[in-house]
């Protein structure tokens, strides 16, 4: 096997753990809503133990990376700017799965009481974020600088629902003091909702990046 046939092959494996870690971190970012809405205390609990699992494949992708920098001399521009990318997405993607153990434990400490407004606009700003992570692995994969652009587009609309949600919920508190407690968690959870979809344009950024060699801020 030639030294070009090995690199190519270690990338494709960085990039498969890559792509590991987005299905795990996703489906735990989804997980973690279900069980806020659902007020399911043992799925919220069960995620955060999880937590420890996507820390040490974020771990794994990293020292596989750093390897390839030490070992594989010369290594082409594209090469390093795909390496420089893996480890970047594959950071931003365990801290999807950190907002998803902030979410549950949100719905922990919030617990059986009933919810004191509406949360369909919650609702709607958690599964258009969840399909701007689906889109955004999808155009990594495919390195589809279009769709990386596009998911700009769709960050405007949640950062828009968000501002809409914590000035509702901020005008409840004023009505509803005795309720200060559950608004100021539901302000978080909506705070991580957004954040996640920061971090799907964070890696579309990346993926312009890695095919144009320029950085280009999608979150202006």
């Amino acid at each position: 096997m030639s030294i070009r046939e090995r690199l190519d092959k270690e990338l494709e494996s960085v990039q498969q753990a890559f792509l590991t870690l987005c299905d795990k971190s996703i489906h735990q970012f989804e997980l973690s809503f279900q069980a806020f809405i659902e007020k399911d205390m043992e799925l919220a609990k069960r995620i955060i133990e999880e937590d420890v699992e996507m820390n040490k494949m974020e771990e794994e992708i990293h020292n596989k990376v750093v390897l390839l920098l030490t070992k594989q001399q010369p290594i082409v521009a594209t090469d390093l700017r795909r390496l420089i990318v893996l480890l970047k997405a594959a950071s931003d993607m365990e801290r999807v799965g950190d907002y998803a153990v902030n979410i549950s434990k949100g719905a922990i400490r919030i617990g059986e009481e009933r919810f004191i407004t509406s949360v369909e606009l919650m609702e709607d700003m958690c599964y258009k974020t969840i399909s701007m992570l689906r889109q955004v692995v999808n155009a990594f994969v495919e390195e589809n600088v279009q769709k990386a652009k596009e998911i700009a587009e769709m960050d405007d609309q949640i950062d828009e629902m968000y501002g809409n949600m914590i000035a509702h919920l901020m005008k409840l508190s004023a009505i509803s003091p005795e309720s200060v407690s559950q608004i100021t968690y539901l302000s978080f959870v909506c705070r991580f909702i957004e954040r996640c979809a920061d971090l799907a344009t964070n890696i579309a950024e990346y993926i312009l990046y890695f095919k144009k060699g320029l950085y280009l801020d999608l979150n202006r």
